[in-house]
């Protein structure tokens, strides 16, 4: 690489960590700031406090490398890094609007602090219109004359791959208002082999919502088509199979089951909307987007009661809780309203996970929930297994071994992934999500 930087990376949740760890793996001397002290202690120990293929490997060489570092300081991050990304959370609100509190801290902390000129880069999802806000509160609260640009960099990390995605990415979207800010972040990105969109500040804030909904929107469109499937009979697998090979179209996110979760998505549509109705705009087409969601998660429950009528009593085994495989993330996740509805409905649940169940602990910590360290021991004598959570795992299965524990064999798939199984050949009742209904079943949701 041509020209190495002095970086901080302020927050190491998700984003801010893998952000700092690739940056560190570029060549690039990296400082990874939080303000919580066990999390500092552990990653200083080399220890990672989430579940990330390859982020601990990455980690520990850099940190090997002298190429990362930690600290509790945010003194210590401004001193060290020409180039700031915040990376700190932005919760939603009751309303949905974002909690901008944490991002507005850490400008007014760097402007009290900055002693040279700093390039500040916007790295959390924001709304629209922040990077001004940002750059408006260092104006406020810098002590001396020091020059400073603001950028944003919208992240497009996806749980579970971020690793691959930072440093495979699609596209790099720098929103600037400078040439040097445009030239630093060009070199800094200079080794990744991508296209590169310069944009305006305000269009590539944009962008990181428009991209978010849109993927959103594609996951709903395919859910309310699985309905259409169910009342007629049909494949959704084929329909979006024929629907994906238009180019125009592309099969990915075309996949019909329970909806969406995770932190980024549900939050970011609720952001959307907000800033939408702020600027006068009713959004309504994002606010149908999350309702077909809401209403995937629904559909659960009335598929078990398709076949067992009454939950009250019944074990169900719940496979997967994350939000999505390869995380331990549960964030926005399906399973916990659909948890929540087996409980309230007098189910006896029974779950695995192969990473998430601690985390789902910390939300369901109750005496109708069993949590066991194995998929075949969570089906022992179950009344239905539900599959939430599409783990590599539960792809390679014994159905046979799986037949002879369950009290009855009834599977509610959803995520589909034994939709090329002929599980009605193995005696199983088999419910996936827009797929013809088994025979002799009469489903309440055609009426």
């Amino acid at each position: 690489m041509d020209k190495i930087y002095n970086i901080s990376v302020i927050g190491a949740g998700h984003v801010g960590l893998v952000t700092a760890a690739c940056l560190a793996h570029l060549g690039h001397k990296v400082c990874c700031m939080d303000n919580n002290p066990s999390k500092i202690d552990l990653l200083s120990k080399g220890k990672i406090p989430i579940y990330e293929p390859g982020l601990e490997e990455m980690v520990l060489q850099s940190m090997a490398e002298d190429r990362l570092f930690f600290t509790g300081s945010m003194e210590e991050a401004v001193n060290h890094g020409e180039v700031i990304f915040i990376a700190v959370g932005t919760p939603p609100r009751e309303n949905g609007e974002a909690d901008l509190s944490y991002v507005e801290n850490v400008a007014r902390e760097i402007a009290s602090l900055m002693e040279s000129y700093k390039l500040i880069v916007e790295k959390s999802t924001v709304p629209v219109e922040t990077g001004e806000k940002v750059k408006n509160t260092i104006k406020l609260y810098v002590r001396k004359n020091v020059p400073f640009d603001v950028a944003s960099n919208p992240e497009f990390l996806r749980e579970g791959s971020a690793i691959h995605d930072f440093m495979n990415p699609d596209r790099i979207v720098i929103g600037i208002d400078s040439e040097k800010a445009k030239r630093i972040l060009m070199d800094i990105y200079k080794s990744l082999n991508a296209p590169i969109v310069v944009t305006d500040i305000k269009s590539a804030e944009l962008i990181k919502h428009a991209s978010n909904s849109f993927l959103a929107m594609k996951i709903s469109f395919i859910n309310a088509i699985s309905r259409i499937c169910e009342k007629v009979g049909a494949d959704v697998e084929k329909v979006a199979e024929g629907m994906g090979l238009d180019k125009r179209i592309g099969r990915e996110f075309l996949n019909a089951g329970i909806g969406f979760g995770g932190s980024c998505f549900p939050k970011d549509i609720d952001a959307f909307i907000h800033i939408s109705e702020s600027l006068g705009y009713d959004f309504r087409l994002l606010k149908e987007v999350k309702r077909i969601n809401d209403e995937q998660r629904k559909l659960v429950i009335q598929k078990i009661k398709d076949v067992l009528w009454i939950i009250k009593g019944k074990k169900i085994a719940i496979w997967g809780v994350a939000f999505k495989p390869d995380t331990d993330d549960i964030r926005g996740a399906p399973a916990i309203d659909i948890i929540d509805q087996l409980i309230t409905e007098g189910a006896k649940v029974c779950i695995y996970d192969p990473q998430a169940m601690e985390n789902l602990k910390t939300v369901f910590d109750d005496s109708r929930i069993d949590y066991v360290q194995d998929k075949y021991q969570a089906i022992h004598d179950a009344d239905c297994l539900l599959i939430v959570t599409e783990w590599e795992e539960f792809r390679n299965v014994d159905f046979n071994l799986m037949k002879k524990k369950m009290r009855f064999p009834f599977i509610v798939d959803g995520r589909n992934i034994y939709s090329s199984y002929n599980l009605q050949e193995k005696e199983f009742i088999y419910y996936g999500f827009g797929k013809p209904l088994p025979s002799g079943v009469k489903s309440q949701m055609r009426k």
